[in-house]
């Protein structure tokens, strides 16, 4: 099969030298942090119904973990110290299961994860099972994950407790090979076989998903190869989102060209007669992003400041949400101001809380804050719930470690609220 560079591929050595123009509306949404909805308000504050799931062991343990985690040199020298042993073969897969991994994963197994996709349920939340190892780029381990990820989509279509699947396309693709495609280089036989494997894959999980009535996330990746990715998934749309949104496609508002992107790809599909699956999400890789288009000498694709972030990723849930005959989201973010955004404008509109075209997605063990108040509210939410041996996936774990050791206040707004609601208990008991 002779295989196109991607018919989206952008150059990124010669981007655009200008920016898009959005109109910035900060009077939108009033600065309270609880945010008055057509039922009853909803407050990110209300510790009472974010840790209602949790006992006062687990609490305490949740505090003391986010507290350590509040400090970055610990985060360091812990994360070290980890590698080494398990470099070395040392006993502490009880220590991290019982610690980090039972924070921010819900087992080994899709089997062993039973427990937490019950304990969400109970309370309105649903779980999105996330298969987080990362093997060696072979076929043999790309073939593997295909596998597991069709038994996440079988699983989600046994009950609505499940509502989405979700896959990285390079944990079924060489990224050698999607970048390859992108910058347009000419494939040799191997590579134009190894590429229609690539295709047979990511169809077979589309498919499946279509067959079985379930949502599937395609994440987003680094830019050098999301051009790719993004054609992967606008093929897929164009094929089974007809009748439904089935395929979601991730844009990274960090980047700024998504905003100007997510408007054109639903006036495609628009014309072309499906749904757009959209997840908005501020992004993941924006030191790597920066480094390589410092040291490769092209225009950073990365947003000047956060604010512009913020602006584009708000601006366009204000599209979607006026584009709802097109257009499906799921709003992956830890951030309050947008969730709650999100909440007065649906209202605004008239949207009911519990519109299918409307969800919000968090990670399991973090915001729990926003979370459970929006599903005690009759929102649509659910727990990216990340599975799979302890070893391999120790490097999702070091990432949540970082992440929250990197974000601005996310481990001490963690801790905080932690806190806040081991004080209520006290006072209440």
């Amino acid at each position: 099969m002779d295989v196109a560079p991607p018919k989206r591929s952008t150059n990124m050595s010669n981007p655009s030298n200008s920016m898009p123009e959005v109109a910035i509306r900060p009077a939108d949404l009033k600065q309270s942090k609880t945010v008055t909805s057509n039922s009853k308000p909803v407050s990110f504050d209300d510790t009472s119904i974010a840790f209602s799931c949790q006992s006062n062991f687990k609490l305490k343990k949740t505090y003391w973990l986010f507290a350590l985690m509040n400090k970055g040199w610990l985060v360091n020298v812990g994360t070290f110290l980890i590698k080494i042993a398990l470099r070395l073969h040392l006993p502490i897969n009880f220590l991290i299961k019982n610690t980090i991994f039972d924070q921010f994963c819900g087992g080994e197994s899709i089997p062993d994860s039973e427990g937490t996709i019950r304990h969400l349920q109970k309370y309105h939340v649903g779980t999105i099972l996330d298969y987080s190892v990362e093997g060696e780029e072979t076929e043999r381990s790309f073939d593997e994950t295909t596998l597991e990820i069709l038994r996440t989509i079988e699983r989600a279509s046994e009950s609505a407790e499940i509502p989405f699947s979700v896959f990285k396309v390079t944990g079924i693709a060489s990224t050698d090979l999607l970048e390859a495609i992108q910058v347009g280089n000419s494939l040799n036989a191997e590579q134009k076989a190894e590429f229609d494997r690539v295709l047979k894959r990511v169809d077979t999980l589309c498919r499946r998903a279509y067959e079985r009535n379930v949502r599937i996330f395609i994440d987003a990746e680094e830019s050098w190869i999301q051009d790719t990715i993004d054609t992967l998934a606008y093929e897929m749309m164009d094929r089974y989102n007809h009748e439904r949104p089935v395929v979601y496609n991730t844009y990274q508002f960090y980047r700024w060209e998504s905003l100007p992107h997510l408007k054109r790809d639903a006036e495609e599909a628009r014309a072309k007669g499906y749904f757009l699956g959209a997840k908005l999400v501020r992004g993941a890789y924006l030191e790597k992003e920066r480094l390589r288009a410092h040291e490769e000498e092209y225009q950073d694709p990365i947003q000047a400041t956060k604010e512009d972030t913020d602006r584009d990723f708000n601006e366009a849930i204000d599209y979607c949400l006026d584009n709802r005959d097109v257009v499906s989201i799921c709003l992956g973010t830890h951030n309050e101001y947008s969730c709650q955004y999100c909440v007065q404008h649906m209202d605004e509109r008239g949207v009911a809380h519990d519109d299918s075209h409307i969800y919000f997605a968090q990670l399991l063990g973090m915001s729990d804050n926003i979370s459970y108040n929006l599903a005690d509210s009759g929102y649509n939410v659910a727990k990216y719930v990340p599975y799979g041996p302890v070893e391999a996936v120790m490097p999702y774990l070091f990432r949540r470690a970082d992440e929250n050791k990197s974000i601005a206040g996310q481990s001490s707004r963690e801790f905080n609220l932690v806190n806040d609601e081991l004080k209520r208990r006290k006072k209440h008991r």
